[in-house]
């Protein structure tokens, strides 16, 4: 037999790998170059990426789940991947992603997301009148509230909490990962508990380690208490990404798995 001829028990092996593993399990979807954006209401830039599952036409309209500190979420390296992973799966639906990028795209050192994420009218007209139409003009988008999520950790998410009170009409999902400071925390509440109740679905989340525990559990009290769906994890972990990164996968499958639709 020839060197390179391949053994016939490691071609069986491959075969059998091949056909346990499809190709499509390996195959990864697209993210694109950074898309910068000049917003009218904020009066400067900002950057955005998207991502498209693989093998789904481009004009197949889908689900969008918007990400603040996207350049974070990215930089981590995981959720990419969690992505393909559970869309080859078919644990979740397809879906498209776009990744906001809460910096100065010309002084990537100067990140605006204090100033954004604090309930800001501005950058909540932003979402609902700029970036919202300009994806869903530019890519196959579901355009109804139901079918976007809006997430973010820490200051991000408190931002999808206030959403979840300021644009109910543009998103009906939220998921907050350690929403901001206790402060911060106690504020939304006190928010959520004078407000009506808001057709949103609510995922809610911290860690037990060196984290706002006490007062995002009274807030996810006062949630239930007003009527919320809401879907709560804890992780025994600090306000770091040992405690966010795990749930990546717990807020697809909440909101895109195929029970879900």
């Amino acid at each position: 037999m020839g060197r390179n001829a391949l053994n016939p028990l490691k071609a069986v092996f491959i075969l059998i790998v091949l056909l346990a593993f499809p190709s499509s399990v390996w195959a990864g979807g697209t993210l694109g170059r950074n898309i910068r954006f000049e917003s009218r209401v904020l009066g400067y830039a900002l950057q955005f990426r998207v991502y498209r599952p693989e093998g789904v036409d481009a004009a197949t309209p889908l689900p969008t789940l918007y990400v603040t500190d996207g350049q974070w979420y990215l930089a981590d390296g995981r959720i990419k991947a969690t992505l393909d992973r559970l869309i080859a799966a078919r644990t979740i639906q397809p879906l498209m992603a776009v990744f906001v990028d809460a910096r100065d795209p010309d002084h990537l050192s100067e990140n605006r997301r204090n100033a954004q994420f604090m309930c800001s009218q501005d950058y909540a007209r932003f979402f609902a009148g700029e970036l919202v139409p300009t994806v869903e003009a530019s890519f196959a988008a579901i355009g109804d509230r139901d079918h976007r999520l809006i997430m973010g950790l820490s200051f991000g998410g408190l931002n999808a909490g206030c959403f979840g009170l300021m644009v109910p009409n543009v998103f009906g999902n939220i998921a907050m990962q350690s929403p901001a400071s206790n402060r911060h925390v106690k504020l939304l509440t006190d928010l959520y508990r004078k407000n009506p109740l808001q057709p949103v679905r609510v995922f809610l989340s911290v860690g037990t380690r060196n984290d706002n525990t006490g007062a995002v559990r009274g807030f996810r009290r006062l949630l239930v208490k007003k009527g919320y769906d809401v879907t709560y994890k804890e992780t025994p972990h600090g306000h770091d990404w040992a405690n966010w990164r795990p749930l990546v996968d717990d807020i697809l499958v909440t909101f895109y798995g195929h029970s879900q639709r």
